[in-house]
């Protein structure tokens, strides 16, 4: 666009989000500071209204006159930065708080301005969010020792740091080990480990523990099983509610394959979802027979807090059994080729029955008929829920996680006895 000709419909827009962005923080900043006397707040509404209005104006003329927005970005910040100096003057202790909110909002102004509408949106979105959390997150400051801090920084490492280092191509035997994705394991299981943590400090013992499993079973509960009976075996929390929460997390996991089936492979629901439902009520029985029976015992927010914050060993043990059972899963697929697939989607779903789905969705219509399809789901559900029970067993002992793990074993019986009926 030349000057002199009139700005676009999508620059309007551009510059009208970005004041509509700039006032929204300055709702949230001059709430906080409403009780403020008049003449000592660095900004307030009309200030941060303005700040956003500058950067979209500087967004949209960044292409007709670079030279003019690069002016106005400068001396909005300018005014930010010589405000905070000129507030630092009148009282000793000051929060930098409102100059790094401005500087954010003249930032969202401007992506709004170059029409990157919904990075700007979700900028501001974050750093309303971010303010408006301030007493809490000074209230989890207050709470939080040096062994969770540490858990956290080790976390971090092998989640933001570790992880999008490895490489995501193929290698060792079959090329079946992509590193990316093995170590994403780690981090899913200790994540939740992790979670789970947070949850019992929080919200109590029991609360925390089933909404992690519930939420975390939507990812994973092949995790969340290895990470409940990892707190198992260092008698860490309540037997009774870790039990619950991994008969809880099977029948999530039927619930989510059934609507990923529905998503991916529409074909096979129909079949595949007479086996799934009853391992998703022999799941829902287990767990209420086994919270109702530890309810004298298991007394909730009564429950021990897990010692260890981070756990990496059922992670890492995981992580192996996941790299066996992958290379097993290439070889019959080179030994046998097409005559094997059934056995490949079995053994790949042990660890991850949404591979096995994602697999049989990217199949063409015509490979297997709709009722052999939804057969065909059957063994990776069957094998995954056997699989967390042995897993279980072998990471805590059949004394501690014998409920849960009985609870596994009869969802997959409960999965496969509709079998009878259908063939």
């Amino acid at each position: 666009m030349n000057v002199g000709e009139p700005f676009s419909w999508g620059q309007l827009q551009g510059v009208g989000l970005a004041l509509a962005l700039g006032l929204l923080v300055g709702v949230q900043r001059g709430w906080v500071q409403r009780s403020e006397p008049a003449g000592s707040r660095f900004a307030g509404i009309r200030t941060y209204g303005l700040l956003g209005l500058a950067g979209g104006m500087a967004g949209a003329l960044q292409a007709i006159a670079a030279p003019v927005a690069a002016m106005l970005l400068l001396a909005a910040a300018a005014l930010v930065v010589l405000g905070y100096w000129r507030s630092t003057q009148l009282r000793p202790s000051i929060s930098g708080t409102a100059s790094i909110a401005g500087l954010i909002t003249l930032a969202a102004g401007y992506m709004a301005g170059l029409g990157a509408f919904a990075l700007a949106s979700a900028v501001a979105g974050m750093t309303v969010l971010l303010l408006a959390l301030r007493r809490q997150l000074h209230h989890i400051l207050r709470h939080i020792d040096e062994q969770e801090i540490a858990a956290i920084a080790r976390f971090a490492l092998i989640a933001l740091v570790i992880l999008p280092l490895l490489p995501d191509t193929p290698m060792g035997p079959y090329g079946a080990w992509r590193p990316r994705q093995l170590w994403l394991v780690v981090v899913l299981v200790s994540g939740f480990s992790f979670a789970g943590y947070v949850g019992a400090k929080w919200l109590g013992a029991t609360r925390g523990v089933l909404a992690t499993a519930a939420a975390g079973s939507m990812v994973s509960s092949t995790a969340i099983t290895a990470a409940l009976a990892g707190k198992l075996r260092d008698d860490s929390g309540d037997r009774t509610v870790a039990n619950a929460g991994i008969a809880l997390a099977s029948a999530v996991m039927f619930v989510r394959v059934m609507i990923l089936t529905a998503a991916l492979a529409p074909r096979a629901l129909p079949t595949f979802a007479m086996l799934a439902v009853p391992g998703m009520l022999v799941s829902l029985t287990g767990f209420a027979l086994i919270f109702r029976r530890g309810r004298s015992t298991a007394t909730g927010d009564a429950a021990p807090v897990p010692r260890n914050p981070f756990d990496l060993k059922p992670a890492v043990l995981l992580m192996v059994l996941t790299m066996v059972l992958t290379v097993v899963a290439r070889w019959v697929l080179a030994r046998f080729g097409d005559a094997g697939l059934a056995t490949v989607l079995a053994i790949s779903g042990v660890v991850d029955v949404d591979s096995a789905i994602i697999t049989l969705g990217n199949l063409p219509e015509a490979t297997l008929a709709p009722k052999i399809a939804g057969l065909v789901l059957l063994p990776p559900v069957v094998l995954n829920t056997l699989f967390k029970a042995g897993a279980a067993v072998s990471l805590a002992g059949w004394r501690k996680v014998g409920p849960g793990a009985a609870t596994l074993v009869a969802a997959a019986v409960g999965a496969s006895v509709p079998l009878v009926f259908l063939l």
